[in-house]
């Protein structure tokens, strides 16, 4: 990979003292290099992002990017996050990084890449690191280096902690397979519902075969009992890309938890701009506040299916099937089925406090174990009556 790029814009990351449409950059070091790739690497979120702010990724010092991540025991750390390149061969319309865009190309070795996350890591300011890259000529040449660089710190340097490794799209099964053997944690994003919604956005990729098929070895690998079980599989949409509706996405979501056991699902709103100017079925008129919004409401089905017990057949639509902006899904379900309100906290099972709004998994446990040893009276019982217990309250009895 040469070490200076032809430049006809400028990459937002890019301050090069020049008043010219083309300029040569020569030799980035690595700490140059890390500033583009650690910008660049900010459009992936299947590392972390969630309905709770404090698992939201968010601007750090100096403006960086910080991607907290839950520890198996409770509380969370950061992540060394970056590209090992920004140099990418796919074409997917959304994606700033695509071979047709100009911008300031760089490429990491798999020994700079060891280094600097090794000096992070000694200075204890992250616990573990999320590699991922631009498809460099082809997706085994570039898990061939994605792979090498954790080998480097699983072999040479006995580094026994987190790594998220990024498996590329069309990878084979034997680079998949050595991915899944050297990390903790490995993503593929689905990007879309389905193989006609790939087709608006890449000429490039076969969604069954460069997708499907990988995520399918990675779950047969991960499986309870299997070789790799102890390594979580997690993924992305991007949404809104494809103009697709939140009822195609929220099904697949559905089908991905059922029939591959993914561990989480990510979503990272298609911005305007980022890729394509003109999307393919892009929604028009469409506020930065409502992209973001619909981001939020998809990761509020997300959590309603892994910790309330929440099926596709619960989750709302309008005619167009998107999902409601203005009321969030939980509380969409309970103005649908006055039936079941109010609920009694005295006496209900967890599963009918679990469709409360405003009451969440850890406010219901602390209710069941309470209500053992005394009765609730009053709305006060439960907590401090804040916005959340101020709308509980009116579903509840006591």
């Amino acid at each position: 990979m040469a070490e200076c790029s032809l430049l006809k814009t400028e990459h937002p990351s890019l301050k090069t003292g020049f008043n010219m449409a083309f300029g040569i950059v020569n030799r980035p070091n690595t700490q140059e290099k890390l500033e583009i790739l650690g910008q660049d690497a900010q459009y992936d979120l299947s590392c972390a992002c969630s309905s709770r702010p404090e698992e939201s990724r968010h601007r750090g010092e100096g403006g960086k990017w910080i991607y907290p991540v839950s520890l198996p025991h409770g509380g969370t750390s950061v992540l060394f996050k970056t590209l090992l390149s920004n140099v990418c061969s796919n074409d997917c319309r959304y994606c700033p990084l695509r071979e047709d865009q100009d911008l300031r190309r760089c490429t990491l070795t798999p020994e700079e890449t060891v280094q600097t996350f090794l000096q992070y890591y000694q200075q204890g300011r992250v616990f573990g690191l999320f590699l991922s890259s631009g498809v460099m000529g082809t997706p085994d040449a570039t898990m061939q280096r994605l792979n090498a660089v954790v080998e480097q710190l699983r072999r040479k340097h006995h580094f026994k902690g987190y790594i998220h490794l990024k498996v590329i799209p069309g990878a084979s099964d034997a680079a998949v397979e050595q991915a899944v053997a050297l990390a903790s944690a490995v993503s593929l994003n689905v990007e879309t519902p389905g193989a006609e919604n790939m087709a608006r956005l890449s000429q490039k990729k076969d969604y069954m075969r460069d997708i499907v098929a990988p995520i399918k070895l990675i779950s047969r690998l991960t499986q309870k009992g299997g070789p790799y079980s102890r390594v979580k599989q997690t993924t992305q949409f991007i949404v809104g890309a494809a103009g697709e509706a939140d009822q195609e996405i929220v099904r697949y979501m559905a089908r991905l938890y059922d029939r591959v056991h993914m561990s989480r699902i990510y979503f990272s709103a298609y911005q305007k701009g980022l890729g394509d100017q003109a999307m393919v079925g892009e929604q028009q008129h469409v506020t930065p506040e409502q992209v973001f919004q619909r981001e939020h409401r998809l990761y509020q089905v997300d959590f309603l299916f892994r910790q309330y017990g929440f099926s596709p057949s619960d989750i709302e639509y309008d005619a167009q099937g998107q999902l409601s902006l203005s009321v969030d899904p939980k509380e969409r379900w309970a103005l649908r089925h006055p039936e079941m309100f109010p609920v009694n906290v005295n006496t209900a099972s967890r599963w009918s406090l679990l469709r409360v709004p405003g009451l969440g998994p850890l406010t219901v446990k602390r209710i069941l174990k309470a209500r053992r040893i005394r009765k609730f009276s009053g709305i006060e019982d439960i907590g401090k009556v804040g916005v959340r217990l101020a709308r509980a309250a009116n579903y509840l009895t006591f």
